[in-house]
């Protein structure tokens, strides 16, 4: 009989444990957030958050107001929708709010890389002196040069002389804007004279493409290898596919190339001094190859998309373009040498930044999170005060929460290109609620975790862009045909991506 009482004390006591672990006996806490923990055991809404993000935020602001908590696999998130509130978060102190800690687990679970505590620094100090200033400069020049690689090393060869080529447009940007970047950062195949060169640049684009295909296949299963639900089929292939870029961007590799970047060098330099062993920085090779080429080529697929789409922003474009190449002394015609786009050229053109904004503001949609280290109170935009608890997540979705917020951008699933200009040329200041907003749009996150490389990265955008107008006459092979649905699966991972391509044609305007 004792051991009876002890069998089934010891089981109420799991069972109590277990209940306590998946959040059975949470409680709304005065001063917190409205709570919400579903209907599912530790699970939660986690179905419904990975089935459409967005949906299931914005339904849960119409029910609980712009500040709430839900339960997520296990995690309880705060999610804030008020805009003013985003400054406090993203500035408070990582003693209280840490974005670390989430992105260890992340990065580790997708890339195989273990941080080590000096990683982001080493990072944020390498991307100020390489992917800004005077060292965009020298990056801005390596796109350009491979871009021209790319896409116009047929141009006086006579070869396809105006004749109409098709191609997925979501592919076709992917592809060459991901490869120039690969070659920009990672370096180029050697030669010795200039024989050897054009076999050297052959490589490069043969080898470039292949990449490009096998960095497609594993960015098709990283929204589900992020979440771990990853079935055992595509785990393996996970697994071989991470294996692969190991191999192809290992440290021993890289030292054969030339013309690597300086950015990607040094932080395996400092990698290399800090103790890390070869074949981690061999994993980090790879985050940062996923991490600086994962979004600008599909962010540059909605851009033409969009300008095709319409012809007034299109024409606007156009002429910038033109009357940018024609103020710096060149000219795009046969028999000329490619034209060279700089950073001082892309300077000048305020329509082109305003229609790659606009861009972003609708097809951007990064989550950033923070760890809740200690007890902390947030004061909203009304002056209501929210204690958020120690041990959860505080979580942003700009996207719903300003980017397509009608009160601030009017008409907000409408593309205008010069939504973020006013008349006169100069930037465009937003508001909500009669108030001045610093954050009206947040392709690129904010602060500690906002992405070191967005100069670089709108550059090789802008560039691509530039290049495609200035050389070749586009059109969509249907006319009438919408601009594709987004993926929903891709929600939180930055830029999103299309469910199905759209075919073009393109061909040298002269």
């Amino acid at each position: 009989m004792a051991l009876l009482v002890i069998l089934l004390c010891s089981l109420a006591a799991s069972l109590l444990g277990g209940l306590y672990l998946v959040g059975a006996f949470r409680r709304r806490r005065p001063h917190e957030p409205p709570l919400d923990k579903g209907l599912i055991p530790w699970l939660g809404y986690a179905l419904d958050f990975r089935k459409d993000s967005s949906e299931f935020l914005k339904r849960m602001q119409r029910k609980h107001g712009d500040i709430f908590t839900v339960l997520l696999g296990g995690y309880y998130f705060t999610f804030v929708m008020d805009p003013f509130c985003f400054g406090a978060i993203v500035k408070e102190s990582r003693s209280k709010l840490d974005f670390e800690k989430f992105a260890t687990e992340l990065v580790l679970r997708v890339f195989g890389y273990q941080p080590i505590v000096a990683t982001h620094k080493i990072i944020q100090l390498s991307s100020t002196k390489h992917l800004m200033g005077d060292g965009l400069i020298v990056m801005t020049q390596a796109m350009m040069d491979n871009l021209q690689k790319l896409m116009l090393f047929r141009l006086n060869s006579g070869e396809g002389e105006r004749t109409w080529q098709e191609d997925g447009l979501f592919n076709y940007c992917y592809n060459i804007v991901f490869r120039a970047g690969y070659l920009a950062l990672y370096g180029s195949e050697p030669y010795q004279g200039a024989d050897n060169k054009e076999k050297a640049h052959e490589h490069d684009r043969v080898q470039s493409n292949e990449l490009f295909y096998e960095f497609r296949k594993y960015d098709r299963l990283f929204p589900r290898l992020a979440y771990a639900v990853l079935p055992p089929k595509d785990k393996i292939e996970a697994e071989r596919l991470k294996r692969l870029f190991w191999r192809r961007l290992s440290v021993k590799r890289s030292r054969q190339k030339d013309n690597i970047s300086r950015w990607v060098s040094d932080q395996e330099q400092f990698l290399a001094e800090n103790g890390v062993p070869e074949y981690m920085r061999d994993r980090f090779m790879f985050l940062l190859l996923w991490a600086s080429q994962g979004n600008t080529g599909p962010a540059a697929f909605w851009l033409l998309l969009y300008l095709m789409h319409h012809p007034e922003a299109m024409k606007a474009v156009k002429e910038e373009v033109d009357k940018v190449s024609r103020e710096s002394g060149q000219q795009v015609k046969r028999g000329s040498p490619p034209i060279n786009i700089t950073k001082d050229m892309l300077n000048q053109t305020p329509v082109l930044d305003s229609a790659l904004e606009e861009t972003l503001r609708l097809t951007a949609a990064p989550i950033l999170i923070r760890s809740v280290l200690q007890d902390m109170t947030l004061k909203t935009g009304k002056g209501t005060e929210y204690t958020l608890r120690s041990g959860d997540r505080v979580a942003l979705f700009p996207h719903a929460s300003v980017q397509m917020d009608p009160e601030i951008h009017p008409e907000p699933h409408q593309f205008k290109y010069n939504r973020f200009l006013n008349p006169d040329g100069t930037k465009k200041t937003f508001y909500k609620d009669g108030k001045k907003l610093k954050y009206f749009t947040m392709p690129w996150g904010a602060g500690t975790s906002i992405c070191p490389g967005r100069f670089f990265a709108s550059n090789e955008m802008k560039l691509f862009v530039f290049l495609m107008l200035s050389y070749y006459d586009l059109e969509l092979l249907n006319g009438k045909e919408e601009v594709p649905p987004i993926d929903t699966s891709r929600w939180g991972f930055g830029m999103m991506q299309p469910v199905h391509d759209v075919r073009f044609r393109y061909r040298l305007r002269f």
